[in-house]
């Protein structure tokens, strides 16, 4: 009997996820108690990888190339397809809610206040990510430090030539070590599939989400159209590589990014997808992935526009072209300015909030669904990173599809 393909096996966890949670909806505490430690497992061993998956990988992957030049090639081309795909994702979030009009004849109670939470200027941020300690950007797995400290310790590599080779050849078996534990965990992805959506399902029943079930559907319906129009033609015009093939090979990291909701808990399996579906090499997955994971933000940036204009139906004020202009100039800055710091999503909601002078109280409406809506921006996030990766390859000559 022919063996479940990954993908198959992680549908089949989330669909009896789904199933599980709505049998348990009168009493969530039991999926809480005795299924969802089988996701925060799951979670942990993908977290325990990730930190040395990323910087040894990095390294190899920008030592292996050879050519400083070509690094910095590779960098300026991800970062201009980062920029104009978030910006893509802001306008489409924002026509979504426009003709959805997700808050027109909702009348919610606003029971407490939110703050504003400041979010680091440019020069902070980019002084932020050098590390004055890389041992300890580590330990606290700030996935920006570690990755500049993995360039420059590749660039180092190269510069010195024959005399690294030893180090090189560490970081290159430390790299293949972490890809067999990362495939030894994947062994284990449906189950904790499983044991993450199910809690979720059981603790939001549908009841519980109608009154925000606009919101939903447009933030739902906003990342699909941007997966299947814009990954597809990116994919399709760059690489001559057909969607089927390309969603069917990110297919597994997608499902994983969709019940975890973290880009960076999700890294591993979707540098596994680029690299051995998808036909990215090494060098330019293990540049373009981590950087995407920690700035790109295409989903998050899409629910911004969505959220803003729902806040703004809410308390009936219309937003005009310019203002909606001023949402997508945000939102775009916004999710290079707030990588790496905790709590991004909210940080950005605020400065949106802010820059078109609308209620930060708008925040709470969200709040109750934000889990949901955090499960699909995640997908469409990682999916961006993957497509990033494939294009790129492709600039560069080297996809092996």
């Amino acid at each position: 009997m022919k063996k479940l393909s990954l993908a198959t096996r992680i549908f089949i966890g989330l669909v009896l996820g789904v199933l599980t949670g709505l049998l348990l909806q009168s009493s969530p505490e039991v999926a809480t108690t005795y299924i969802k430690p089988l996701g925060n497992l799951f979670l942990n061993l993908i977290k325990m990888i990730i930190v040395p998956l990323v910087l040894s990988s990095l390294v190899v992957g920008s030592a292996s190339t050879g050519d400083v030049g070509k690094l910095g090639r590779i960098g300026i081309k991800t970062l201009i397809y980062y920029l104009v795909t978030t910006a893509l994702a802001v306008i489409l979030g924002l026509f979504l809610a426009n003709l959805i009009n997700p808050g027109h004849g909702l009348s919610i109670p606003l029971d407490s206040t939110a703050e504003a939470r400041e979010a680091p200027s440019i020069v902070e941020t980019l002084l932020n990510i050098v590390p004055t300690n890389p041992i300890q950007a580590m330990v606290e797995a700030n996935m920006l430090q570690i990755i500049f400290f993995a360039l420059f310790l590749g660039i180092g590599i190269t510069l010195v030539g024959d005399r690294a080779k030893p180090l090189l050849s560490f970081f290159d078996s430390l790299a293949e070590v972490s890809y067999k534990i990362v495939a030894i965990i994947m062994a284990f992805a449906p189950i904790g599939v499983f044991g993450l959506i199910a809690p979720v399902v059981a603790e939001h029943g549908a009841s519980a989400l109608l009154p925000l079930l606009k919101v939903i559907i447009a933030v739902y319906i906003a990342c699909f159209l941007h997966a299947v129009f814009v990954y597809s033609a990116a994919v399709y015009f760059s690489a001559k590589m057909s969607p089927v093939t390309f969603f069917k090979g990110a297919a597994p990291a997608m499902m994983v990014a969709f019940t975890t909701s973290s880009s960076s808990g999700t890294l591993p399996i979707t540098m596994k997808c680029a690299e051995e579906n998808l036909g990215v090499p090494k060098s330019i997955s293990s540049f373009v992935l981590p950087l995407g994971a920690t700035i790109n933000m295409d989903g998050t940036a899409l629910y911004q526009g969505v959220c803003a204009l729902f806040v703004a139906q809410v308390y009936g004020i219309e937003l005009s072209i310019a203002q909606q202009l001023t949402v997508v100039l945000t939102a775009t800055l916004a999710s290079i300015g707030t990588a790496g710091v905790p709590g991004s999503g909210l940080i950005m909601l605020t400065m949106v909030l802010q820059s078109i002078g609308l209620p930060l109280e708008g925040m709470v409406l969200v709040g109750g669904i934000d889990r949901i809506l955090d499960m699909a921006r995640t997908c469409i996030n990682i999916t961006g990173d993957m497509a990033g990766a494939i294009i790129v390859s492709a600039t560069e000559g080297e996809l092996s599809l």
